[in-house]
């Protein structure tokens, strides 16, 4: 029988709804999902923490005494701080992103919610991101997680991308978009 996936592979997918399977049982699914988040963004920021999840070079040993390190250090939940543990000594590191993006798939098809992408030029205020998120919802018809992250490079403005939809309202593109008319 085959199973919907989330666009992740059947390996990240298996570790996932274990995950996801324990943090319901616990009734720590937020928690478990902001750790998650968390985690991510670690993994984005430090191309070195990208070079320790996926190098075949690391022995088994050191990678789980980093992660290990690291999962404290970030004052990750011990259910988090056990799966990651688990995950490094079965040489899965690599998949971690993977399984995260499953996590929060499941959390959000559960809870009824879309994710939004959304790109700005600089950190939005929570005020902002409220008023983004229900104008979304609005638009979309259901609830709406909003995943921001900054990127200076647009200069100004944003990109949001919710499904297949995107809406690119930054300045970058519209220089780019400007610099090619001006070639015509």
């Amino acid at each position: 029988m085959p199973s919907e996936t989330t666009g992740v592979s059947a390996l990240a997918e298996r570790y996932a709804t274990a995950l996801f399977d324990i943090a319901d049982e616990r009734r720590a699914l937020d928690e478990v999902a902001a750790d998650l988040r968390q985690l991510r963004a670690m993994v984005a920021a430090s191309a070195d923490l990208m070079r320790l999840v996926r190098s075949p070079v690391l022995s088994r040993h050191d990678q789980a005494r980093a992660v290990a390190a690291l999962a404290l250090r970030a004052e990750l939940s011990p259910l988090v701080r056990d799966f990651l543990a688990v995950v490094a000594r079965n040489r899965r590191l690599f998949a971690v992103p993977s399984m995260i993006d499953g996590f929060l798939a499941m959390l959000a098809a559960r809870r009824g919610e879309v994710t939004a992408e959304v790109v700005a030029a600089q950190p939005l205020t929570e005020a902002q991101l409220d008023a983004l998120s229900e104008h979304l919802r609005r638009t979309v018809g259901r609830r709406v997680f909003v995943d921001a992250r900054v990127d200076q490079r647009l200069i100004g403005g944003m990109i949001v991308k919710v499904g297949s939809r995107m809406v690119d309202a930054s300045v970058e593109s519209k220089l780019r978009r400007l610099q090619l008319a001006m070639k015509a």
